[in-house]
């Protein structure tokens, strides 16, 4: 990615903003090849605009974001678990677990929805937001198998990340 801001890059910017703040952040860019995007999405951009753009489309990108972050709390606590989306720490026990930024947005979807099942391709678009055409659900059984190794103490027997079979997925209430 070039030096398109006239003191540096986007991507620095987003590092940089990203080291203090969860501010929701929106590139808006004319670097529109796909390694671009990816790069910008995974440096913790919020959404990726490539110009020329709509005004229209500007805003019902912003209106979807904004409307999806109503119901998201930063602090998920119940059991053995502390959540903390906003600083991006996730502990079991008192012991911090490292996540990656997929197995976060999984993780945040489904304490969310506590209680709910989340069907498969509700959790695939939600997680892989705006690439879900390019995943299939083979990725989403890794990452859920992922996460239920890091925080389930049997992960052949999850108490929390639960199946519900030819659905989708529930975080328990009741373990």
């Amino acid at each position: 990615m070039s030096a398109n801001l006239p003191d540096g890059n986007g991507i620095d910017f987003v590092h940089e903003v990203r080291a203090y703040s969860q501010v929701p952040i929106l590139l808006i860019t004319v670097n529109n090849m796909e390694l671009d995007i990816v790069t910008g999405l995974e440096a913790g951009a919020n959404d990726y605009i490539t110009k020329p753009f709509s005004l229209m489309v500007l805003r019902a990108r912003v209106s979807v974001w904004l409307r999806g972050k109503s119901g998201q709390t930063d602090h998920f606590r119940q059991d053995c678990f502390d959540f903390d989306f906003g600083k991006m720490e996730f502990r079991r026990d008192g012991r911090l677990v490292e996540l990656s930024k997929t197995e976060q947005r999984l993780l945040r979807v489904l304490c969310e929805n506590r209680g709910a099942t989340v069907k498969r391709s509700a959790l695939i678009d939600r997680v892989w937001q705006g690439d879900s055409e390019y995943v299939d659900e083979h990725a989403l059984t890794v990452t859920i198998k992922r996460l239920r190794d890091k925080l389930e103490l049997d992960s052949a027997n999850p108490d929390y990340i639960r199946t519900v079979y030819g659905i989708g997925y529930t975080w328990a209430v009741d373990s």
